[in-house]
């Protein structure tokens, strides 16, 4: 159905239609942008809340229980849907704000075009009527001139008295306003005639064509505010997947708290170790054996106890006197010291329940454990980086690593004697003796077999059996040191200094590899110590850079050498890939 045929008088009425379309596309157009706002206001205020209970530092040990954690997995959940909620506004503002207001620049541009054209059409016509008004009054004006003429002329041709060249004047003028008469009557028909085109013209032509062009304006508004629509709720709709996605990760936080396992890290934390305290026994006083008549120590007849209680009456007794006791009641005030060391915690915790103190010093053991094995493999880059200077010194001075590997190996020395220590607390507080404390009372009774002993660094051991001297590289779990006697022959009390490895972090790789590399560009080996090789080439990292700007790699085919270390992607087992955005598991 067109405008221009039904509508055709409808002009003004069309363009007031188009006019209120108009700013409904621009009332739409505010509505995205405040629900955009809303939505970003909605996804900071879940991020702010998300952010304010976050554990601080000071609570990071109560996040270790499965219902701190399944909160802590239902915050992250949130804060990724909060994500979202921002990602509906980034969309809304890209894909139908913006488009929005484009739309509402073009149509008013159209919308003005058109109505300047169906304005000058307009004029056109009025002009055309005018013409035709002026053509007829003319017409007029002349007719009833000349019927005037006319009957004054009859007048006068009937009246006797007038003479024949009076009569003839009139005659003259009665046919002269005739002539102009049917002149402005031929005028008159060719204006009415043009005008009558031009009419039919102007409605069933142009204005037409002008409401065509309104009519299509309107059309394209209205399927662009559907498509607006429809957009809205296709970028809703791509979201819905992930939302759902972290309502079930919600859901699996819920399920992964596991309430015998809190109760468990509950007792292992908390757990003191104390036995439970003995049945007091009766104190009978009219016994000649009392404590309290004799003045004998009772200590001897009664199981002893470390540790305080508030001092008050006993119910159960029969004097009523306060009893110090300690067992389960020191539970409690142990149990407030667990939290890591205090103003009175002591080196070997001490001051603690015992199994918390079994408990701290293994954790420091571990630790320690964990320093000899990174500081042992930083000395074994070294070692290699200086035998490859030493081949080829284009590549660096060998020199300049003396003074780290002899740093290294002091700090070597006192990490195993802090291990040492540390071992010697666990066995005091475990009730056992260390092999060394073993072997230091062992020597204590051969004093009279001892011979000199050889005081030698971690790193470089030598070990002499009779005449044959062999040298060989000390691993990181053992360090045996043996002496030889005067005689040749080997002492029954040779010095062993073992230190165990077993709970080192998973991240040292024993096999020498430490991670892949991918090169960034191709490079040619320039020096017996270095390799080719071409871009996107995968390679094993064998040996970190030591801020040298080179990195040790092997080839799939075997080949090693070094590679300028800007040269390729270094990923490192068990550290995070920048890359990937992923942490690169050990092999």
């Amino acid at each position: 159905m067109s405008w221009g045929t039904e509508l055709w008088d409808q002009y003004d009425l069309i363009g007031n239609h188009t006019q209120k379309g108009i700013e409904f596309c621009e009332k739409y157009t505010h509505f995205v942008k405040e629900r955009c706002a809303i939505e970003l206001d909605y996804a900071a205020k879940l991020k702010k809340l998300v952010k304010n209970y976050q554990p601080k530092k000071k609570e990071e040990e109560d996040y270790q229980f499965t219902w701190a954690k399944g909160f802590r997995g239902m915050m992250n959940e949130l804060h990724d849907i909060a994500g979202q909620h921002e990602i509906i506004a980034e969309n809304l503002t890209s894909a139908v704000f913006k488009e929005c207001q484009n739309l509402i620049l073009e149509m008013k541009q159209e919308k003005k075009r058109c109505l300047q054209e169906g304005f000058k059409i307009q004029q056109h016509l009025s002009k055309t009527l005018d013409t035709l008004e002026k053509s007829k009054r003319q017409y007029e004006k002349t007719f009833r001139e000349s019927e005037r003429a006319s009957e004054t002329h009859k007048r006068a041709d009937a009246d006797i008295n007038l003479s024949r060249a009076e009569v003839e004047k009139t005659k003259a003028v009665a046919q002269l306003r005739t002539q102009e008469c049917d002149k402005n009557k031929n005028d008159y028909a060719a204006t009415l005639q043009e005008t009558n085109r031009a009419q039919n013209e102007h409605y069933t032509s142009l204005m037409p064509a002008v409401f065509q062009q309104l009519q299509e304006m309107d059309e394209r508004r209205i399927l662009q505010l559907q498509n607006f629509i429809r957009e809205s709720a296709k970028i809703e709709n791509g979201v819905i997947p992930i939302i759902k996605t972290c309502i079930e990760g919600m859901e699996n936080a819920a399920n992964s708290i596991n309430v015998s396992e809190d109760s468990k890290m509950v007792v292992d934390r908390y757990k003191s170790g104390f036995e439970i305290p003995q049945d007091i026994p009766f104190d009978d006083l009219s016994s000649p054996n009392s404590s309290v008549g004799s003045g004998s120590d009772s200590s001897l007849n009664t199981p002893k106890y470390s540790g305080t209680v508030n001092s008050r009456t006993s119910s159960g007794t029969i004097t009523g006197r306060s009893k110090k006791r300690t067992g389960l009641f020191g539970i409690f005030s142990a149990s407030k010291q667990q939290g890591g060391k205090t103003e009175d915690t002591k080196e070997d915790y001490s001051n603690l329940a015992p199994n918390q103190q079994k408990k701290q010093l293994q954790k420091k053991i571990t630790k320690l454990k964990h320093d000899i094995a990174k500081e042992t493999a930083e000395r074994d880059g070294m070692s290699k980086m200086r035998d490859v200077y030493l081949k080829n010194p284009a590549l660096g001075d060998a020199s300049s690593l003396d003074k780290k590997m002899e740093e290294n190996g002091q700090t070597l020395d006192e990490l195993n004697q802090e291990l040492q220590k540390y071992e010697s607390f666990l066995a005091n507080a475990e009730g056992r003796l260390t092999p060394n404390m073993a072997r230091k009372r062992s020597s204590m009774s051969h004093e009279e077999n001892s011979v000199n002993s050889m005081t030698m660094s971690a790193s470089d051991l030598t070990v002499t059996d009779g005449n044959r001297m062999s040298s060989s590289p000390l691993p990181a779990n053992n360090v045996h040191i043996s002496v030889t006697s005067p005689e040749g022959t080997r002492s029954n009390s040779s010095y062993q200094e073992q230190a165990s490895f077993d709970d080192v972090d998973e991240e040292y790789d024993d096999s020498g590899i430490l991670g892949t590399a991918r090169a960034k560009f191709p490079f040619e080996a320039t020096a017996s110590e270095s390799v080719t090789v071409e871009q996107d080439e995968e390679l094993y990292i064998v040996d970190r850079d030591h801020d040298d700007g080179w990195t040790r790699v092997r080839k799939l085919n075997g080949d090693e050498g070094f590679i300028p270390t800007t040269y390729a992607h270094c990923h490192f087992y068990g550290e995070h890939c920048v890359d990937c955005g992923e942490n690169v598991p050990a092999m």
